[in-house]
């Protein structure tokens, strides 16, 4: 599969490079060079991707002479495509007279397949026009020629939930379901916690310990505990669930939650990486059960100040599952039937509701109100500290969307990092680079959480980029700058938008066998402990934590060695980027389901907007509630004419000089969904 095509004129064809390519809806594309998204990219034009596919690993040829747009990125064009990425693609079955075709979900999988006539394929039920289809593709080796393929699967109507679900599995390659050989070992392991295996364990099931997670959380990793230990201090116990008691070592279900990597948490549902008797049983730290776990255990003075911090196998029972929403009641709230009236999240949205608080009599409430408070106060103290130590304040509020029990979208929620989730980071942060600096000083191999220093002309570029929206700030290579421009976007009318653009001038964060630091957090010492459920990353941590509990006492453990190390942070970085990728997609699909779903309504909901960036032929959006972009078209202004003035930045009425600008306000309705190019039009209400 190789390209003889000519280059720009003028240019001539340098060194030959190996990447992936990805593509554009437009049909340009880019090729990341050695699997390094940091790196600048080189640029592919449209009629020089050949037959190459998004994700192909291919080797591109380099056109001396022609420079990219943004600094150091080269020009080029794929001469062979050396391995195909996928062998299916999902999409929409469609006709036209005699002829069937599929049109790929994805908006940047910029070729239609055709197809044979599905009706005679082995496919039963038999696909139809406007079904969900797995498609194999054939081989492609001429671009003049069509693209081609067979219908293999049907997954469903295009658009309903379950084939969408499906849809989303099959690209990513996500599998909902566990070998026979790990349901047999998961059927193996006991109901509930036995005496033989709380032996050995420190005993906190009468000392108080709860959790809090989000309303619809699937799994629960991890608790807090707080005691008074005299003279002023309090020690705080940070309880993850113990998966490595139940989870050896080349067994099947540790080969295969290594292979998974991590859960992946779509919107309504969760792929897990622990069958369910792990995940939502024996390792979910649910309400009233007793429960192992590996704990960190912190002991602060008056101060605040960290004093002493000890490791152990425990064994809990937590008091309460909280919400965050619960949590925050607690911190702010004095009247306790106040608190009492707040709902437990419905049944089809999480893997356990816990007791209502109206359940709770005036002591259990107050007792918890009061523990609640106590930690507040520490983690606050710690949260100052970290910022004014240098630690960035990258948290981004998000937009949470529920299902209804047929998995329609049906409410969209703005999540703020308020206090109740300040909180929990706050003791996870600390417990996690408590261990990590543990595994480090004791020179044990094991796997870090690594963020590095940013490319400085990177930063250079996004310092140009933010003082075309008047934001001044200086050489962003000092962290005080950042400090500062971080604060300045806070309050920014794009500030969302405009942060979302800085993370991406970042590094990204990754696993790695050495431990290098983190950037973000401003931390020498960091890795993944918390969340061993839902992470292999934290479930290797737990085997390394135990390997020196085990040796302090009586020798043994499990030990890794380095090389085995950096490669599975490799493969876990990896299978992160995959999940982190469908999660985005599932998001987006639910988002245009539910605008859609405002279309059908007699009174279509009015929702605040900002305008982001304005057009000849109209502007772009931001709901300020759902963060959901969308574009406004100059053709629904129908009370005057617009045009764009001077400076490029506002629509002027001709008649009346009504006047859209950048930055401004305006409640908008839904126009138009468009859900296979996956864009939504509004007009203003």
């Amino acid at each position: 599969m190789s390209n003889t095509k000519p280059g720009p004129k003028g240019s001539h064809a340098d060194d030959s490079v190996k990447g992936v390519i990805q593509f554009r809806a437009g049909g340009s594309a880019f090729v990341i060079v050695g699997g390094n998204r940091d790196e600048p990219s080189i640029q592919i034009a449209p009629d020089d991707t050949d037959v190459a596919l998004p994700g192909d690993t291919v080797m591109v040829r380099i056109y001396r002479g022609v420079a990219g747009k943004r600094p150091g990125e080269r020009v080029g064009r794929v001469a062979q495509v050396l391995e195909r990425a996928r062998a299916t693609i999902v999409g929409d079955l469609r006709r036209e007279g005699r002829n069937y075709f599929v049109a790929p979900d994805d908006p940047r999988f910029v070729y239609e397949i055709a197809v044979p006539d599905p009706v005679r394929s082995p496919v039963r039920p038999a696909p139809h026009p406007g079904d969900k289809v797995v498609v194999k593709l054939g081989e492609w080796r001429r671009r003049e020629q069509p693209l081609v393929g067979e219908v293999v699967d049907r997954l469903g109507r295009t658009h309903e939930p379950k084939a969408e679900l499906l849809g989303i599995f099959v690209k990513h390659g996500l599998e909902p379901n566990f070998p026979p050989e790990v349901e047999r070992e998961a059927s193996s392991l006991p109901e509930r916690v036995g005496p033989r295996e709380i032996e050995g364990r420190l005993d906190y099931r009468s000392v108080p310990v709860f959790t809090i997670d989000p309303d619809d959380a699937k799994d629960f990793d991890d608790a807090l505990s707080i005691e008074d230990v005299g003279g002023g201090d309090v020690r705080v116990g940070v309880h993850v669930a113990d998966v490595s008691s139940y989870v050896k070592p080349g067994t099947a279900i540790d080969r295969e939650a290594r292979e998974r990597g991590n859960s992946t948490y779509l919107v309504g549902t969760v792929i897990p990486m622990l069958p369910e008797k792990l995940s939502n049983g024996l390792c979910s730290l649910v309400e009233g059960q007793d429960r192992l776990c590996k704990a960190v255990f912190l002991t602060y003075g008056e101060d605040f100040r960290l004093k002493e911090t000890n490791y152990a196998n425990t064994v809990i029972r937590s008091r309460k599952r909280l919400t965050y929403r619960q949590a925050y009641a607690l911190l702010y709230e004095d009247s306790l039937e106040k608190i009492r009236s707040l709902p437990v999240p419905p049944k089809h949205q999480t893997g356990s509701t816990g007791r209502a608080l109206r359940e709770l009599d005036d002591g259990e409430l107050s007792d918890l109100q009061a523990w609640i408070r106590a930690l507040w106060r520490i983690a606050g103290a710690l949260r100052r500290a970290r910022m004014a130590h240098g630690s960035l304040d990258l948290d981004m509020p998000e937009t949470k969307i529920f299902v209804d029990p047929l998995g329609y979208a049906d409410r969209l929620e703005k999540i703020e990092q308020d206090e109740s989730h300040q909180l929990i980071e706050e003791f996870m942060l600390a417990a996690n680079e408590a261990v990590a600096r543990l595994t480090r000083t004791q020179r044990l191999p094991s796997l870090y959480r690594v963020h590095d220093e940013p490319d400085p002309e990177k930063l250079s570029d996004y310092r140009q980029f933010v003082a075309t929206f008047g934001i001044k700030v200086g050489d962003l290579t000092r962290r005080e700058e950042v400090t500062k421009l971080l604060k300045i976007l806070h309050a920014h009318p794009q500030g969302h938008t405009l942060r979302t653009q800085f993370l991406r001038s970042l590094k990204k964060a990754c696993y790695r066998a050495t431990p290098d630091g983190h950037y973000g957090l401003h931390k020498k010492d960091y890795t993944h402990f918390t969340s061993p459920i839902r992470r292999y990353s934290d479930l290797v941590v737990h085997q390394v934590l135990q390997s020196y509990l085990a040796g302090r006492s009586h020798g043994g453990g499990v030990r890794h060695d380095i090389r085995g190390i950096q490669q599975l942070a490799e493969h876990l970085s990896l299978t992160e980027i995959n999940s982190a990728e469908a999660e985005r997609e599932s998001v987006k699909i639910k988002l245009l389901e539910f605008f859609e779903r405002e279309l059908a309504k007699k009174k279509r909901t009015a929702f605040i907007a900002v305008i982001t960036d304005v057009r000849r032929h109209g502007f772009f959006i931001e709901l300020v509630e759902s963060m959901t972009f969308g574009f406004v078209s100059s053709d629904t202004l129908g009370d005057d004419y617009y045009q764009l003035n001077a400076e490029g930045n506002a629509l002027v009425g001709r008649r009346k000089h009504r006047t859209y600008e950048l930055n401004g306000r305006l409640d908008v309705v839904v126009d138009k969904v468009d859900r296979f190019k996956r864009i939504i039009d509004f007009r203003p209400a």
